[in-house]
């Protein structure tokens, strides 16, 4: 069994839409649930909502100094009847949350994207409406810019053809380009969607009804982006902990008593939807089944996955013993698959024990 780390690492490559430090005392979701609204005029890039559902993976080109990667996992699932979103971590100090819902700015409805995130002690989170849409079939376009300044700042494709999913960014760097200049593209294939269908079948998805009222929510700002160093963006108006339906899982993982590991060296923590053993045996292609993951310091003995999809999922820890960041024969693994469920706007907590030796 061979799962690269720098799967991982790729979550750092979207910066420049969205990063930010991460605060390890996150408050827990609140309930927002909203009263019943009735369903407004069809808002521009709808369809996008639909298309975005399931868990994708693909490899990613950048022109940031982190370069390409092989692999970036990404779970998208509705967490409201007109919203759907996912949530992906490399470590304890950088994230992304990526959203799209239904808007109202500038007296028009509209598909938003949230994109907010950490990186380098940098907290951001950018905000971007739908301003081109070219739908023919299973081949569609979207294009969502920054609220304010539009393409000019920074924007975002949202390409669809059959089972692939392209996502390709552009930024001005912070305004230190004349225009906004390609950053990074995503090329993801369809991995599975099965399961996202209970919270489609819960939240009844996707509904023109409206998200969020954006009116005076950029008033006397120069840019729809938000910065912080400490603590979540003050004037967020859409703040994480306000995103309805998701919740949070406590995971920790021990060691067999014949097993002694290195500090220095990492454990990889693996949530995926379908088991990845069948009895002894690793089942390579239930990999394709992963929808959270994390690396830790071999001495960090939990991690809190936070704005977390409600559902049923399968657990599990690996240790790098060769510290090649690649899990291969030496490296210790937990080959039980760990069960939990979480519910909407609830926590739970989890622990496996790494306990074998790959061959």
């Amino acid at each position: 069994m061979r799962t690269s780390i720098k799967f991982m690492i790729i979550l750092l490559t979207l910066t420049f839409l969205s990063c930010r430090n991460k605060d390890k005392k996150e408050e827990e979701p609140v309930n927002p649930n909203p009263p019943p609204t009735v369903e407004v005029v069809e808002p521009y890039g709808f369809n996008v909502l639909k298309k975005l559902r399931g868990i994708w993976n693909g490899p990613v080109s950048s022109n940031t100094p982190l370069g390409g990667y092989p692999e970036w996992i990404v779970d998208f699932r509705p967490n409201a009847e007109n919203q759907i979103s996912a949530k992906n971590e490399l470590d304890t100090l950088n994230d992304i949350f990526m959203s799209f819902f239904v808007a109202k700015y500038n007296n028009q409805y509209k598909v938003a994207f949230r994109n907010g995130g950490s990186f380098n002690a940098m907290k951001r989170v950018s905000y971007f409406l739908a301003d081109s849409v070219s739908e023919n079939g299973a081949n569609s376009f979207y294009r969502f810019t920054e609220i304010i300044k539009g393409k000019i700042r920074a924007y975002t494709e949202v390409i669809f053809r059959t089972d692939s999913l392209y996502i390709r960014s552009y930024t001005n760097k912070n305004n230190q380009l004349p225009s906004s200049t390609s950053h990074m593209t995503w090329s993801a294939k369809l991995q599975d969607t099965t399961s996202a269908q209970a919270a489609i079948s819960a939240l009844a998805f996707p509904k023109k009804t409206l998200t969020k009222d954006f009116t005076s929510s950029f008033t006397s700002l120069t840019e729809a982006i938000y910065f912080s160093t400490s603590g979540p963006p003050v004037g967020d108006p859409y703040a994480e902990n306000t995103q309805p339906y998701l919740g949070k899982t406590t995971a920790t993982y021990n060691y067999a008593a014949t097993y002694t590991p290195v500090s220095t060296k990492k454990v990889f923590l693996i949530v995926t939807t379908q088991p990845l053993f069948s009895g002894p045996v690793f089942n390579t292609a239930n990999l394709k089944y992963r929808s959270r993951y994390v690396i830790l310091s071999a001495s960090s003995a939990s991690f809190v996955f936070n704005y977390m999809h409600p559902g049923t999922y399968y657990y599990y820890a690996m240790y790098d013993n060769d510290g090649n960041n690649i899990i291969n024969s030496g490296d210790w693994i937990s080959t039980t698959n760990t069960t939990f469920t979480l519910g909407a706007l609830a926590t739970t907590t989890v622990n496996t024990q790494i306990n074998f030796t790959i061959p």
